[in-house]
């Protein structure tokens, strides 16, 4: 008798075979894309991240689950559209978009205030704004006075996220960054596009590096662990390509860079801490399997028809507390919208 043969790929389960898991597959019939290294239930959720996270938090939180949101809108602004334009409701603070961990661990350091930065404010229109959070409010703050206050509360709050959080949801955004050559701090948005001004001399472009990335997470992971010892984390990385790039490549070439470099790096932070997982939103919605049925017409923006396939496999693992079991259907119009600071970029970008 032949003995079968025997090596590595023999047992692999279907979801680890092309030919059996997505071959000749409809999209929407592609499975089992995510096994959880940990459960989430009862634990108290925070999230930061780039312009998708909003979507993640926003359908974890209508779902029951347990979410900071150390800076709820005052009663009195009950429409959606209005919160997201101030800034309420995008995450457990209001920081904004937090694009690299290079921004997000200067967040925590700021919030303790081990490291303040030399930029205390830009210049914006007849007012001034956070450097580091310049689109946080429609309008420019009306005195540097008002402005601090705001921001002391802000940090405060930040605190009691990172005080309080059992699980971090951070979704990776960006690479590329610019930042001040005086003291490295990074801002969301280069100076000059809302607020501030663009001064070669003090401000410099930066594409990280994955070695960097890496760096940068585990400075955050370390901090936020001293506070949360039983901490765990999820990392994502955002399915959306970059709006412009000032690296001189094509933009589509520097998105195929930006999106492997943090894919790299999220494997690689999986690899390193048992306390950190990795959801695959990224695969799901730009894998060439998917053949960008959930990207719009600019081939850029996420369908609301793809963010919910997302949360169903999300959900689908991490099914929603049976106390609430509250619906998880996507919501179009104002509820799904997004404030997303590269968008600013669409302007500059736009010659026709």
């Amino acid at each position: 008798m032949v003995p079968s043969p025997k090596h590595p790929y023999v047992d692999i389960p279907p979801r680890s075979h092309w030919m059996r898991s997505v071959a000749h597959r409809d999209p929407l019939q592609i499975e089992d894309w995510y096994q959880p290294r940990f459960r989430i239930t009862d634990q108290a959720i925070a999230t930061a991240g780039s312009c998708f996270a909003q979507h993640i938090g926003r359908r974890v939180r209508e779902a029951g689950f347990r979410f900071i949101d150390a800076e709820p809108a005052p009663g009195f602004i009950v429409n959606g559209a209005t919160r997201l334009e101030y800034g309420y409701g995008m995450y457990s603070a209001r920081y904004g978009n937090v694009y690299t961990p290079r921004q997000l661990w200067q967040l925590i350091e700021r919030a303790f205030g081990r490291f303040k930065p030399k930029d205390d404010h830009w210049i914006w229109r007849d007012g001034v704004v956070d450097p580091f959070r310049p689109t946080i409010e429609p309008e420019p703050f009306s005195s540097v006075d008002e402005l601090r206050r705001s921001r002391s509360h802000h940090l405060a709050m930040v605190r009691e996220v990172f005080e309080t959080v059992d699980l971090f949801v951070f979704t990776l955004g960006l690479t590329e960054c610019f930042g001040s050559r005086h003291d490295g701090a990074v801002y969301p948005v280069a100076p000059g596009v809302n607020g501030g001004t663009w001064d070669p001399a003090a401000v410099a472009f930066h594409n990280f590096r994955p070695e960097e990335v890496l760096a940068d997470m585990r400075s955050f992971l370390t901090a936020l662990r001293a506070l949360r010892p039983h901490l765990q984390v999820l990392v994502t990385v955002s399915p959306v390509p970059l709006m412009a790039t000032a690296s001189g490549e094509h933009v589509a070439v520097a998105t195929m860079r930006s999106k492997s470099t943090l894919r790299a790096a999220a494997s690689a932070l999986t690899d390193e801490f048992a306390w950190v997982d990795y959801f695959p939103s990224y695969e799901i919605i730009a894998s060439p399997a998917m053949q960008g049925r959930f990207f719009e017409t600019d081939m850029r923006s996420v369908s609301a028809a793809g963010v919910d396939h997302v949360m169903r496999e999300f959900f689908r693992v991490n099914p929603p507390p049976a106390a609430t079991q509250k619906a998880v259907q996507a919501e179009v119009a104002d509820d799904e919208a997004i404030a997303c600071d590269e968008e600013l970029m669409r302007t500059f970008g736009d010659r026709r």
